[in-house]
């Protein structure tokens, strides 16, 4: 039997309905969308569907869709170009302490270019205080990027209030919004902000395409040059199949938002329950309220979450950590900015839910989990103490 697969906010399987739009564009229809004759213009009127399905889940212009090679590249054009056609205005910018690694390493980038980053700190739910994006602002800063709902714990940020304090100052607001894309409502009106990115194989879309969705007045240089692709913003011939796959997936989103999110939101607080049950001492690591319906990330008491892993491997599929950290042994940095200990965040495990799990999978899991865990106490398999 295939583990029980808990790692949706890794990646997620093509949804069946993308699978069978994208097959045509495999296989039949491979016209170039800039060729003018018919095998063109089948593939541009493909491109221009996707582009308004995309437009269509947040609420904005098909204009403002930028078709990107994936959710890092949007956000690498995004901070990039912001910043440097900006910089005459200033040089600071402001994050946040538990980013993704394509934003907090694209402004550590921008800070060897003589940028001045800013890092807010979080609470101990891994929560961004909009008090101290306010404290970081001064005269010089000219954009604010802070994630919509963070990959590690779920804690959903408060974008909407943070966005304010950036408009009222005349500063720029990107959003990273890769994981609440398909778990909870994502427009760009509603959040207040200039400019987001998504990934499409976080929500049952195809690896390797991504989007970013910008204010409809706000100029964003190109990061990859070239011809003139996405209105001279993105050059290279577009990926029409999984241009394909990233609207019909949106579409997805926009048809079944609110029964997903509330399903997995019951199966998530289930599968807290029962291992809460199962593991006196239990600690939950993100905001009690305000995080991903989908998403539980808990530290189990002296313990280590990669012994655990490698002991139910074949059993359970899910993360010690973000999934773009895999390979290396430190501990989560998010878990260690919330203020976890480094034996907390290595004892951590990342459980995450998708369209696909059950009330099986959740009972199953958790005595799984309960099961190995106190088999490898009893057996003595203490953990080293990590590293910070």
């Amino acid at each position: 039997m295939r583990p029980i697969y808990l790692d949706y906010n890794a990646t997620t399987p093509l949804a069946p309905a993308v699978y069978t739009a994208m097959e045509p564009y495999l296989r039949t229809h491979f016209g170039n969308p800039s060729s003018d004759h018919p095998y063109g213009d089948i593939a541009r009127q493909a491109v221009a569907t996707a582009r308004q399905q995309v437009a269509t889940m947040v609420r904005a212009d098909p204009a403002q869709v930028i078709v990107t090679g994936g959710g890092s590249e949007a956000i690498n054009q995004v901070l990039k170009g912001l910043a440097f056609s900006r910089r005459k205005r200033g040089t600071h910018l402001i994050t946040s302490a538990v980013e993704h690694p394509a934003v907090a390493q694209t402004m550590a980038w921008l800070a060897t270019q003589g940028f001045q980053v800013t890092t807010v700190p979080v609470d101990q739910h891994g929560m961004v205080d909009p008090a101290a994006v306010s404290d970081a602002i001064t005269d010089q800063t000219t954009l604010i990027s802070i994630m919509h709902t963070q990959n590690e714990v779920g804690t959903i940020q408060p974008i909407a209030a943070i966005a304010a304090l950036a408009r009222e100052r005349h500063i720029l607001m990107h959003t990273d919004a890769a994981q609440s894309v398909g778990k909870i409502p994502v427009t760009l009106a509603d959040l207040g902000i200039d400019v987001l990115t998504v990934a499409g194989h976080k929500f049952y879309g195809p690896k390797g395409i991504g989007a970013i969705v910008l204010r409809d007045d706000l100029p964003l240089p190109p990061l990859i040059h070239g011809a003139g692709h996405e209105q001279g913003r993105r050059a290279g011939t577009e990926n029409v199949p999984s241009i394909v796959g990233l609207g019909v997936a949106c579409a997805l989103v926009a048809e079944s938002l609110p029964q997903t999110a509330d399903t997995m939101r019951r199966l998530r607080d289930t599968l807290e329950a029962r291992l809460n049950a199962a593991i006196p001492g239990l600690l939950v690591n993100g905001h009690p309220t305000e995080r991903l319906p989908n998403t539980l990330n808990v530290s189990l008491p002296d313990s280590n979450a990669a012994a655990l892993l490698t002991a139910i491997r074949n059993q359970v599929a899910y993360s010690t950590g973000s999934a773009c950290h895999a390979g290396h042994a430190a501990p989560s940095a998010v878990l260690l900015a919330m203020g976890r200990t480094p034996a907390q965040a290595a004892a951590a495990l990342r459980l995450s839910l998708g369209r696909d799990t059950t009330g099986a999978d959740i009972d199953q899991a958790a005595m799984i989990i309960g099961d190995a865990y106190h088999r490898l106490r009893l057996a003595g398999d203490q953990p080293e103490e990590p590293s910070a």
